[in-house]
């Protein structure tokens, strides 16, 4: 584990995340995320822009990828409703010495690095835990840790984006943190063609008439702006290959296993039966 110190502390850094991911879609979403963290003379700045839409559209992967793109390492910190803000900056730790060890968080790592830090769903943490953050997203790009009573100021290269699910399930961010984190880049379901070239991707070896079955299965899905995402999508493909694959070959139904994948991966957030019919021959 990489150590740095800070005015006599030492902070123990977490490693860059390294993920097999790849955006696949319109080149028009990672130019705009490139466009902000860009910094075109001495006294403009870096901006912090939020990546927002519906769970398992590819927000993270969007953000991650354009990252590496730009040959930076990737920091990725997930929020969650228990998030507090010493989460987000230094946490202290029983050293093996038996001692007090300080570790950064993934995006003070990312700070002192040079990195890029992605802060994943962060309208599921409260108020309080944006609050600390407030610092680093406005033009003094530093935070402060109490508990290791040191204040970091975020290297030259370093840049910051977050995720936002625009879902029921999560805060409200407040108006002071939301002036901050801008522009609000907004991304949707992919078209057909592009769903079709993620599944692909991602189940490289699913039968042909079953990815087919899966495009038109979440084309309608969005039409009727049901909660089934790509992901999804990619999770009942790839389950359903395991299935078939793990039965003998007389048994192994493609069809059979792809139904079953379905109502496994989905439960009761399955798609409605309204016109569901030419999609989802078979449904019991």
């Amino acid at each position: 584990m990489e150590r740095v110190s800070i005015d006599h502390v030492e902070l123990r850094l977490a490693q860059p995340d390294e993920l097999s991911v790849r955006w696949i879609g319109s080149d028009e979403l990672p130019r705009q995320l490139r466009a902000a963290w860009t910094v075109l003379a001495e006294g403009d700045t870096w901006m912090s822009p939020r990546v927002s839409g519906k769970p398992g559209v590819g927000k993270t992967t969007l953000a991650y990828t354009t990252a590496r793109s730009l040959g930076r390492d990737v920091f990725i910190q997930q929020a969650t409703m228990d998030t507090r803000p010493e989460d987000l900056i230094v946490q202290p730790v029983i050293s093996p010495e038996g001692g007090i060890a300080y570790v950064a968080s993934p995006i003070v790592s990312a700070m002192i690095r040079g990195g890029v830090a992605i802060l994943d769903e962060a309208n599921r943490m409260p108020e309080k835990s944006f609050a600390s953050l407030a610092s680093l997203l406005d033009d003094r790009h530093y935070v402060e840790s109490v508990i290791a009573g040191v204040k970091i100021k975020a290297h030259a290269d370093f840049r910051f984006a977050v995720t936002i699910n625009t879902d029921a399930s999560t805060y409200e961010i407040p108006e002071y943190i939301q002036s901050r984190l801008q522009p609000s880049i907004e991304v949707d379901w992919a078209d057909p063609e592009t769903e079709r070239q993620i599944l692909r991707f991602h189940v490289p070896h699913a039968p042909e008439e079953l990815l087919e079955r899966m495009v038109a299965y979440l084309t309608h899905a969005h039409r009727e702006d049901e909660p089934t995402s790509t992901r999804d999508g990619i999770n009942i493909l790839r389950y359903s290959e395991k299935l078939r694959r793990s039965l003998p070959p007389g048994e192994a139904d493609a069809e059979e296993c792809f139904e079953r994948a379905r109502r496994m991966v989905l439960g009761n957030r399955r798609a409605g039966r309204r016109g569901m019919s030419a999609a989802e021959p078979g449904d019991d």
